[in-house]
């Protein structure tokens, strides 16, 4: 009988070309060479379900940051899994603190201007599901340089190593 194989998924929304290089900088981290043992999934937002959520060990999420918000398509895959994944609404609708699991989970925003309600909308989502924000949220303003896909990189390998060990 075989053992577990850490899977970390990667659920992302990255149709611009400074997204696509975030995002190819977190994959490449998580298929590091040094970190072994781990199988990483990688889903656009608009194709994710719940099942790659439920076979995952740890997620890593990725969106720009549109008029203030996560990208639709974050939003698509959080209004499609939310309640099979065992999160909790409040009576008014809203998501309810602390949901059942303590699934790492990393975030990269790229957004021109702010990225602040952006990450702020994730964070409360994750939160209801009861997420362990396992790394910095990498926040991306403008341009993406070298330094920026460096952070993406070492997103991506962090959160390989963790669900690792």
């Amino acid at each position: 009988m075989f053992g577990h194989v850490p899977r970390l998924l990667v659920v992302h929304h990255t149709p611009t070309v400074s997204l696509s290089a975030l995002g190819e900088s977190v994959v490449a981290g998580a298929r590091d060479p040094e970190i072994s043992g781990v199988e990483v999934v990688v889903r656009p937002a608009l194709e994710a379900t719940a099942d790659d959520v439920l076979a995952a060990d740890g997620v890593v999420l990725g969106t720009s940051a549109n008029f203030g918000y996560m990208s639709g398509a974050l939003k698509h895959f959080f209004d499609t899994t939310f309640l099979q994944l065992g999160g909790a609404l409040s009576d008014d609708g809203s998501a309810a603190a602390g949901g059942p699991g303590r699934l790492p989970y990393g975030l990269w925003v790229h957004g021109r201007y702010d990225v602040t309600g952006a990450v702020r909308a994730v964070q409360s989502i994750v939160g209801a599901l009861g997420w362990q924000q396992s790394a910095p949220v990498l926040e991306v303003l403008g341009e993406v340089g070298d330094a920026e896909r460096d952070d993406a990189y070492e997103l991506g390998a962090t959160l390989a190593a963790l669900v690792a060990d």
